[in-house]
């Protein structure tokens, strides 16, 4: 992904949701695309799939995509109604989306619902799709998955049922894997378990994984690379030790202080000051300079936003000070 911007036009004005994002995912990889809510992070996986609807458009950048077996292609240049993009979506690459409990037709049984993915993207009949569906059910853990597949998602626990989308989205062996948010309403226990299945299948099929979260310890667990982003710009970007062990952007700074430590005994939190500007009301300069505790005014505060710069080999950040600064951080 390059440059990438996806602009909203509504009464307020344009809305800059991502704007100039650009990343690369390594094949058999998983990349965490982390930060606060409404920094673009959804909208940018949306924008893989050509899922952005009105009043949202893309308006720049590319999206190259380099298949096993085809010609690679610039998703960001296709039509909504290619038939190329109806053959990656849910084929070449897939998603889970967040909430379990609502993504889910409530109408069809998960049989069903997996099915139709297998038979829209592969050339078997009906009966071979439910092996296939069956056989998928008992890779991702759901004991008895005969009878599973004629339930419907309300006869199923939120764990069940994210388990179910994660075989629906895996079921035809996509090369990406987009995993917006997938713990979300989920308790601590059943989120570990669903982590753990997501690393284990990723491991064993081979599937580059983008992983849209907010939780650094998710991060921790599953990331082989970091891309931090803040009010629709990546402001940091590199293998996941050297963010969590060196972070050089005082936002990424900002998120793993915020973090509570075991060894804590009656501290007060860490908390980044202010609160996120609008989208109408980006402040000159960098966009983090009014929350930023290495501001400084004639540098930070005018001008146009600092771009990604390599401070260290393979590590990018988007500061001015950059190079100044440096975060130790040991919670990892």
């Amino acid at each position: 992904m390059q440059d990438l911007k996806v602009y909203f036009n509504t009464i307020e004005g344009e809305l800059r949701a991502v704007d100039g994002v650009g990343f690369s995912m390594r094949r058999g990889k998983v990349m965490a695309l982390v930060g606060e809510s409404g920094c673009g992070k959804s909208v940018t996986s949306y924008s893989i799939l050509r899922l952005i609807q009105s009043p949202g458009k893309i308006v720049g950048g590319s999206m190259m995509f380099y298949p096993h077996d085809e010609k690679p292609s610039d998703i960001a240049k296709l039509s909504d109604n290619d038939e190329l993009i109806y053959h990656i979506r849910g084929g070449k690459i897939s998603m889970i989306f967040q909430e379990p409990m609502t993504a889910l037709s409530p109408v069809h049984t998960v049989g069903n619902q997996i099915c139709e993915a297998i038979l829209i993207h592969q050339k078997v009949t009906k009966k071979e799709a439910e092996i296939k569906a069956i056989e998928m059910l008992r890779k991702v853990g759901i004991s008895g998955p005969e009878k599973r597949i004629s339930q419907y998602p309300f006869e199923m626990s939120g764990g069940m049922r994210q388990r179910v989308m994660i075989a629906m989205a895996l079921v035809c062996n996509p090369e990406i894997l987009i995993a917006d948010e997938p713990t979300t309403a989920l308790d601590v226990t059943i989120q570990a378990q669903i982590m753990l299945l997501m690393k284990n299948l990723q491991k064993e099929l081979g599937t580059s994984i983008l992983l849209i979260t907010h939780d650094l310890g998710v991060v921790a667990q599953m990331a082989d690379d970091v891309a931090v982003m803040y009010l629709g710009k990546i402001v940091e970007c590199s293998d996941v030790r050297s963010i969590l062990k060196s972070p050089r952007h005082p936002y990424t700074m900002g998120l793993l202080a915020s973090l509570p430590g075991l060894a804590m005994d009656k501290q007060r939190l860490h908390s980044i000051k202010g609160s996120v500007p609008s989208l109408t009301a980006i402040p000159p300069g960098c966009p983090f300079h009014p929350r930023c505790e290495y501001f400084k005014p004639g540098l930070c505060d005018v001008g146009n936003p600092p771009p990604l710069e390599e401070i260290e080999p393979g590590h990018t950040a988007a500061c001015l000070r950059a190079r100044e600064i440096r975060g130790e951080v040991g919670k990892f």
